[in-house]
């Protein structure tokens, strides 16, 4: 994450890099709890954009993602 500091120098404003670091927190919380981030994302997306709804929304959070998929695998 330290190259992504650089980076994130080019945000453009203080709102883009405030949504830049949201993303690279929402990645790197992803890696540490062993969730594919591009796959997380994707799913996520895909489930807000369907109706998921707003009173759920902690069980679209990286630690609880992998919890929710390991028992949909059981299943």
């Amino acid at each position: 994450i330290a190259l992504n500091r650089k980076n994130a120098l080019f945000a453009g404003s203080d709102g883009g890099a405030e949504h830049w670091a949201v993303v690279a927190s929402l990645i790197e919380t992803c890696k540490l709890n062993g969730v594919d981030p591009l796959g997380y994302i994707a799913d996520v997306l895909t489930r807000i954009v369907s109706g998921h709804p707003n009173s759920q929304i902690d069980e679209l959070l990286p630690w609880a993602y992998i919890t929710a998929h390991e028992l949909k695998a059981v299943a």
